[in-house]
């Protein structure tokens, strides 16, 4: 075979895998996929330096892992707001009609699996991507490329993020299982846990043998030139991704809920696992209009299946402690099966929660479980007592360490910043990403530290030696180097990024830069009064920062004089012309409007996404809509970019 036919023979192979993955429709047998396949192989074996870069071959895996590296998205990945039902449906779309009108709904399956983001480059597939906390995950490529429905390249020259769900079909999840039963190994629970644990084998053979499916459903970082979710949608499936079964343009509620009675109808008709319908609104200047909360999308949801029902019965009560010491009582259900999985804990968010409930020890109980919601007692069968039943108490007592709780009415607290169920998620989120940003320091890592009682708080983090990491399972030269680099790369990082990572119940990112601003250092003593009267800064939130402070006033010390952080000074806004006014934008710019909406929030103006009688600036660019005739009604200013630039 010459490079000429060996090369023919790949696009050849890579057209037959499409119409057979992609496009449900074969046009080759599976004798002649075989063989085409393995004469391709034969060839690369005996001139490994002519392989073709999207040679089919990749497919099968072969490559094996030591470990995952940490990766970026380029743009965050964010989780989606559930509705349950159309109350909550017609609230949702209330409040997108407050900033944007005229809306259009698409409307399509919500696949149950493991989201992927997906990078291409000059059309080639660089890197594929774990959503994990959306801004940093696993880079899972290797495991990828094994995957038939996502393309190794794609007729595309930018730089563009391309993201959906890793599923495994119904058919082939019986197969694996069934394998498994053979080998004796634990049968996985569902589709979705089987796609997941898939996705991360470090051995990508094993991989290619799962079947995944990958089912797209949006786009990340890119620079298309399009108005609306459908045109976007449209052409990333022209590039080779598979379309969804059904997917719908709707205008009313009446019209969403048809098709998401029709997508419940088709549930088992469809060869993947649904867990309910992903509602998106259409116009890409309304999503930017919209924005986002600190979760989600405010322009998308997930409306969820109706929850499955099972009466058990509860046998304990566990106290779980989280990393701000906050205590959360779980049930302990007799195991029940629901919806693919065996349940054996059910939600009670508190004990006020317990006592509305009237739950007692040997209840029968209503349990709910939608999706991948966590199971959640609705309902206590008080007619079914038979008096076997036991009261359940407020603890007084750490479960763990057994220190005196804080009980402030809904929440209880364990305040011990050393109480060893909460150490570990402490540090945890200590060094995660949008708090201190040690890299390197992961779950396991932090778990195994604890455990070997090289670190016990966040301040031993900044005593650590070489010689303490040195000789630990995984630990070597560079490891240890990287990690000790990263924690000492924090020093002198901003007092907010600090404040922020003590994980103070009620005081995040937002109130803890609000603060840090005002009160500084000064932090340390400052008073309820002082708090209180800060915009935004509520009694609740004034009393658990103070109460924070006051246990763990020593450690505060401690850290801040080790790190020395950096005080930020709030930013004096001179004077121009649109400071302290109201502005909306609309149209397509020489920039996004993020940027301008940053800039004009940086000169002390607030951007909306209306226009309203209380607008005072209204900047345009090219195909301004009805924001643009709205504002020449009510005689509102009107600025084209242009003008814009020229005022400031």
């Amino acid at each position: 075979m010459t490079q000429q036919q060996y090369n023919q023979q790949c696009e050849t192979l890579i057209k037959w895998a499409k119409a057979y993955y992609v496009d449900d429709n074969p046009i080759a047998t599976d004798e002649e996929y075989d063989k085409l396949n393995r004469e391709i192989l034969a060839f690369e074996n005996q001139n490994p330096s002519l392989t073709h870069p999207n040679t089919p071959t990749q497919r099968v895996g072969g490559i094996v892992l030591d470990g995952f590296e940490k990766a970026s998205h380029l743009s965050r990945m964010w989780s989606q707001e559930d509705i349950f039902n159309t109350g909550e449906l017609e609230d949702w779309i209330k409040r997108a009609s407050k900033v944007v009108d005229n809306m259009q709904f698409v409307c399509e399956p919500k696949f149950d699996g493991a989201s992927l983001n997906i990078i291409y480059e000059n059309g080639v597939l660089k890197k594929a991507i774990s959503r994990g906390d959306g801004s940093v995950g696993e880079d899972i490529t290797v495991n990828a490329k094994t995957i038939q429905t996502i393309p190794l390249s794609i007729p595309y020259d930018g730089l563009i993020e391309i993201r959906g769900e890793v599923v495994i079909k119904k058919d082939d999840f019986d197969d694996i299982n069934a394998l498994r039963f053979k080998n004796d190994e634990p049968a996985f629970a569902n589709p979705r846990n089987a796609a997941a644990g898939s996705l991360r084998q470090l051995d990508s053979s094993v991989t290619a043998k799962r079947k995944l499916f990958f089912n797209v459903w949006g786009v990340g970082e890119n620079s298309l030139d399009f108005h609306t979710s459908t045109d976007v949608m449209n052409f990333i499936y022209s590039l080779g991704f598979v379309k969804p079964p059904i997917q719908v343009l709707c205008t009313t509620v009446e019209e969403i809920e048809k098709v998401y009675k029709r997508i419940i109808a088709k549930r088992d008709e469809i060869s993947m696992g649904l867990d309910g319908m992903v509602i998106k609104i259409d116009s890409l200047e309304s999503q930017i209009d919209l924005g986002y909360t600190v979760k989600y999308p405010k322009w998308s949801c997930a409306y969820k299946f109706p929850a499955v029902e099972k009466v058990t019965t509860v046998k304990d009560i566990i106290l779980q402690v989280g990393r701000t010491g906050v205590i959360t009582p779980v049930a302990l259900v007799e195991p029940t099966h629901i919806d693919g999985s065996v349940v054996e804990k059910a939600s009670l968010h508190n004990f006020d929660e317990i006592a509305r409930l009237d739950l007692k020890i040997n209840d029968k109980v209503i349990i709910i479980k939608s999706g991948d919601i966590i199971p959640k007692i609705t309902k206590v069968l008080v007619d079914r007592r038979d008096g076997n039943q036991k009261d359940i108490n407020r603890p007084a007592t750490c479960p763990t360490c057994d220190a005196e709780l804080f009980d402030e009415g809904i929440l209880i607290k364990c305040q011990n910043m050393d109480c060893k169920a909460r150490v570990v998620n402490s540090i945890i989120y200590f060094a995660s990403k949008n708090c201190m940003n040690i890299d390197g320091l992961g779950i396991k890592i932090v778990e195994l530290l604890v455990k070997e009682e090289i670190i016990r708080d966040v301040l031993d983090l900044y005593s650590l030696r070489y010689e303490d990491l040195l000789g630990l399972d995984s630990f070597k030269d560079k490891k240890i180097n990287n990690l000790l680099n990263a924690i000492q790369n924090t020093r002198n990082c901003t007092l907010v990024r600090v404040v922020n990572a003590l994980g103070i119940e009620h005081i995040g990112e937002v109130a803890s830069r609000q603060i840090c601003l005002e009160f500084g250092l000064d932090i340390l003593d400052v008073t309820f009064e002082q708090l209180n009267a800060l915009d935004g800064i509520g009694e609740q939130m004034a009393n658990s920062l103070l109460e924070f402070i006051r246990v763990n006033r020593p450690l505060m010390e401690k850290l801040f004089n080790i790190i020395q952080p950096t005080i930020e000074e709030r930013l004096i806004i001179e004077e121009n012309p649109f400071k302290d006014k109201t502005v909306v934008l609309t149209g397509t710019m020489s920039v996004s409007r993020g940027v301008v909406k940053k800039e004009l929030e940086e000169l002390g103006a607030k951007v909306s996404g209306s226009v309203s009688k209380k607008t005072d600036f209204l900047i345009y660019g090219e195909d301004a809509g009805s924001k643009y005739d709205k504002a020449i009604s009510l005689d509102i200013a009107v600025l084209t970019e242009d003008d814009y630039r020229n005022l400031i």
